[in-house]
């Protein structure tokens, strides 16, 4: 959503179901305006361990209604992969750091993957935990 047209974020965070283990992989979705700032965020998450690995995804046509209007802009989206337990951490990073005042920011469970792929997700994200 353009930042110009965008309300204050929600002070209270999201939610995640507390029956999630803590270390139940999650996809995290957001879009940021441009490759730049999407870019910075991505570096800021893998770098402080808050996410195993980002996907900077090819920009995109974004069609919304916003105060009763329909709106139209070039988005780029990122896909994200954490865990639940870093999921609160990671969501106030985001919040700190993203252009918009209200960002598209929706966390998925994983249900199946590749234990191996699964596994490297939750140690690269756990080793902050640890002190690595």
């Amino acid at each position: 959503m353009n930042p110009e047209h965008s309300p204050p974020a929600d002070p209270k965070g999201g939610s995640l179901p507390a029956s999630l283990p803590a270390q139940a992989p999650l996809l995290v979705f957001t879009t940021l305006p441009d490759t730049a700032s999407a870019e910075q965020l991505a570096q800021h998450l893998v770098e402080q361990r808050l996410a195993a690995c980002v996907s900077m995804q090819a920009p995109c046509h974004s069609i919304y209604r916003w105060q009763g209007a329909l709106e139209q802009g070039s988005e780029v989206p990122l896909i994200i992969k954490t865990t639940h337990a870093r999921y609160p951490a990671l969501e106030a990073a985001i919040l700190a750091r993203h252009p918009y005042e209200l960002p598209e920011l929706i966390a998925v469970p994983i249900v199946a993957g590749l234990p191996s792929y699964l596994e490297w997700l939750s140690a690269n994200i756990s080793s902050c935990e640890s002190g690595a």
